[in-house]
């Protein structure tokens, strides 16, 4: 410590340019904690109203989601029921200033420093809004903003209900038990619990969630760490809201630690069958601790283990290899452990599905689209050009709409290389750094032919799938966050999986039970 701060003092005296010494500083703690993992920081004081409003989903704000789209801050989701929503922004309005300050090429993390602020205060937006000439003034009162742990619950038939959860922040198991409750007074006798890109938050939230659906008194989690403060064995300490709904849990590679904790004790538990794809793998508990002038450190302080007894951490970061990157746990090494029914499941390498289900891969023509701002950006028109549409449900683009959209994107540029088009450039270059290039011209050009795609075709080939997309945007024009995702419930292929299985007892209760 002695030798550190006579180092930074000699570098700072004497180095021949000017430096920054609260920079340097900072690059020094950030490189210290590099060498531990990527979840111990450290948070300095003008950073601590972004970490709160991580932890408890509250700030002061207009309640609007925003990006930059081509140079232009752009509003991507105005939350109903708050102040952006009320003064009436629309999904692709620009912002084009705040309080008389030009936002032109600001990213989006420099302009929530101007949208949020203090509750109560106002703020002016400029905004520009397509099929309008002239830019015009909105002022917005901000208010105090509670994000949404939960932004959509409701039916996908008759008697199936879903519940979309996004983040573990403060009431997070409040307002699950809410939604399984408003579902189940409309009729749902079974529950879809979607925890796909969950990133995880706070522990207690997910004992919570666990909660509802085991019975009071079962270990959800223990925590494990160097000191001995935090062994910690937390329990199901209220009583069930329902411990018999049959149930569906959606995971993915984006669903990590608080996630991994409620698939992974209601997999433990044989409480429901998970689908989708192998989780993060995030064992890790993070507390924070006080530092001098405000700011804070956010330090891994133990490993947490599910109700089986396995850890789910998948990289070990206590291990590296020769190039400094830390060791992923081998499946050779994961050890063997059982749910309540004898089930076998293995620790490290996050919680695998009981229900493996592929992913859909999207073409690349609709990548493309998406990408470059085509489906976003004739969606917004659509909306200038239809005062309403059907139901998000019952919202279909026609043939003669999408043919209208294929002749509005003829002076678009959606260019794009597939992967196999990158191959074969591959090889061509590969084979003229060898010399074999004239021996095989002819196949490689027979070869380029083949494949070398006409993006117009490429849109008709692929019309379902772009529909889909272009649907899913539309409906969210008009029916907000809540739209987008039931327009698409017969295209989610771990939906339709979901519904299956848990419109089949046998096989649900099969896989439940099966050694």
């Amino acid at each position: 410590m002695k030798i550190f701060a006579q180092l930074y003092q000699e570098v700072n005296t004497y180095y021949v340019d000017d430096v920054n010494p609260s920079e340097m500083m900072t690059t020094g703690i950030e490189a210290m904690l590099a060498t531990l993992d990527p979840y111990t920081n450290y948070i300095p004081e003008d950073k601590i109203e972004d970490y709160r409003t991580m932890t408890t989903g509250e700030y002061g704000g207009l309640g609007v989601v925003v990006g930059n789209r081509n140079g232009n801050i752009t509003v991507l989701l105005p939350n109903e029921g708050y102040p952006a929503y009320e003064a009436g922004l629309q999904i692709g309005d620009i912002i084009e200033k705040v309080d008389g300050e030009d936002m032109k090429g600001k990213g989006t993390e420099e302009i929530s420093k101007y949208l949020k602020g203090q509750a109560g205060s106002q703020v002016v937006l400029t905004i520009k809004r397509y099929g309008k000439e002239e830019p015009f003034d909105v002022p917005v009162k901000r208010e105090k903003i509670q994000i949404n742990n939960v932004p959509y619950y409701g039916m996908v038939t008759d008697d199936i209900g879903l519940i979309q959860l996004t983040d573990f922040t403060r009431n997070a198991s409040q307002e699950v038990g809410d939604a399984l409750s408003e579902l189940k007074d409309r009729g749902a006798a079974k529950v879809i619990l979607d925890l796909r890109g969950n990133p995880g938050g706070l522990l207690n939230e997910a004992v919570n969630i666990v909660n509802l659906f085991v019975p009071k008194g079962s270990d959800v989690v223990y925590t494990k760490g160097r000191i001995e403060d935090w062994n910690k064995t937390y329990k199901a300490m209220n009583a069930p809201l329902d411990t018999e709904i049959p149930m569906a849990v959606l995971i993915n590679g984006g669903s990590a630690s608080a996630a991994e904790i409620v698939s992974g004790s209601i997999q433990d538990y044989d409480r429901g069958v998970l689908l989708g794809s192998r989780s993060f793998g995030k064992g890790l508990v993070q507390a924070t601790r006080p530092l001098d002038y405000n700011s804070r450190l956010k330090v891994t302080v133990a490993k947490y283990y599910i109700p089986s007894g396995r850890c789910i951490q998948a990289i070990d970061y206590s291990h590296r290899n020769e190039d400094g990157e830390a060791i992923v746990v081998a499946d050779s090494l994961r050890e063997k452990f059982t749910t309540a029914n004898g089930r076998e499941v293995l620790d490290g390498g996050g919680v695998a599905p009981d229900i493996k289900v592929k992913p859909f891969n999207f073409a690349q023509i609709s990548i493309s689209l998406i990408l470059k701002g085509l489906i976003f950006d004739y969606a917004t028109k659509y909306h200038h050009e239809h005062e309403s549409i059907a139901t998000a449900r019952d919202f279909k683009i026609s043939d003669e709409e999408f043919d209208a959209f294929v002749a509005w994107l003829k002076d678009k540029d959606y260019g794009y290389q597939t992967k196999v088009e990158v191959s074969v450039e591959e090889l061509e270059e590969s084979a003229k750094a060898d010399k074999y290039y004239d021996d095989i011209q002819e196949e490689i050009e027979t070869l380029k032919k083949k494949i070398y795609h006409n993006k117009e075709s490429d849109v008709i080939k692929f019309k379902s799938e772009i529909k889909d997309v272009l649907q899913a945007e539309i409906c969210k024009r008009y029916y907000l966050e809540a739209g987008e995702i039931e327009s698409t419930f017969n295209a989610d292929v771990d939906v339709i999986e979901a519904v299956k299985v848990l419109n089949d007892t046998e096989r649900y209760q099969k896989i439940l039970t099966s050694n």
